[in-house]
């Protein structure tokens, strides 16, 4: 398959819980370390880039040993104010190895729904950007519920991340995900699954493909990145699916390497030699 035209320069790469929580409920240093590596990688090549992480929650519930998720929102949030400490001091410690910088902010919905929250919040990431610091992004889960018409949860950190790149004018969403990609059926029903690499039109045969959250410790499903896509293909931005296994694949995705699967314009999509609609 032909090289992908990847021009890039703004970009967000959002990485699931599944991707940094051991399926024993351990932290994956690994993946902390190699996503360090990669966007500290990329942030010296000239790329102004925003990582949005999930799990406040997983990483919570390492710290105290849980093997089960509450139920109770309460304690919910008491995990992630635990996990999200636990969390960033793991990325400032990774980050600061490969001579790179983070900041971090916690977001909550109605941030976005009010015009001059929103406003501050894109002049500090814009302010950070400019200072070759990487902002580290999540949903601020400690304070973050929907109570009658106040809303301030996303759902999802898929949902978090499409909205953050497209406020930010990022070229590229990346999504990095317990699945290598989305295929036209379950992989995990169906060994004869096929990976779709391109993706220009959500049709009724994409959105058949999509299926509930895998693991224990996210949230979020095919069907939430599906609507990332959604959110990035109708500003006429371009979004990757890949695995979360190994994060060094976003420097495979942003050298045009052919990897997960691709959402875009069909115009944008000319250097990709097959296409499903």
């Amino acid at each position: 398959m032909a090289k992908r035209a990847m021009q890039c320069k703004r970009l967000v790469v959002k990485i699931g819980t599944s991707s940094l929580i051991h399926p024993n409920g351990k932290v994956n240093l690994q993946t902390i370390d190699r996503l360090a590596y990669a966007l500290t990688a990329l942030n010296n090549q000239g790329y102004e880039l925003v990582l949005v992480t999930s799990g406040a929650i997983g990483v919570g519930m390492a710290e105290l040993g849980m093997s089960k998720r509450p139920t109770v929102i309460a304690e919910q949030q008491a995990l992630a104010a635990i996990g999200q400490s636990e969390l960033m001091t793991l990325y400032t410690q990774r980050f600061s190895d490969y001579g790179a910088k983070i900041g971090q902010l916690l977001l909550t919905h109605d941030v976005f729904d009010y015009p001059m929250n929103r406003q501050h919040v894109l002049d500090t990431i814009d302010a950070l950007l400019v200072q070759q610091v990487i902002p580290v992004i999540n949903e601020n889960d400690s304070v973050a519920v929907d109570e009658l018409d106040h809303r301030t949860t996303f759902g999802d950190n898929d949902q978090l991340s499409a909205l953050v790149a497209k406020q930010i004018g990022a070229d590229l969403l990346v999504v990095l995900s317990d699945i290598d990609g989305l295929y036209d059926r379950d992989p995990n029903r169906h060994p004869d699954a096929a990976l779709m690499p391109t993706i220009t039109q959500l049709s009724a045969k994409v959105l058949a493909a999509a299926g509930g959250s895998s693991t224990r410790f996210g949230t979020g499903g095919m069907v939430t990145k599906l609507k990332a896509a959604k959110t990035m293909m109708r500003a006429g931005k371009q979004m990757v699916l890949a695995s979360g296994r190994d994060p060094r694949i976003v420097l495979q995705i942003l050298a045009g390497d052919p990897v997960g699967t691709w959402f875009g314009q069909p115009k944008q999509a000319a250097s990709v030699s097959q296409s499903f609609q």
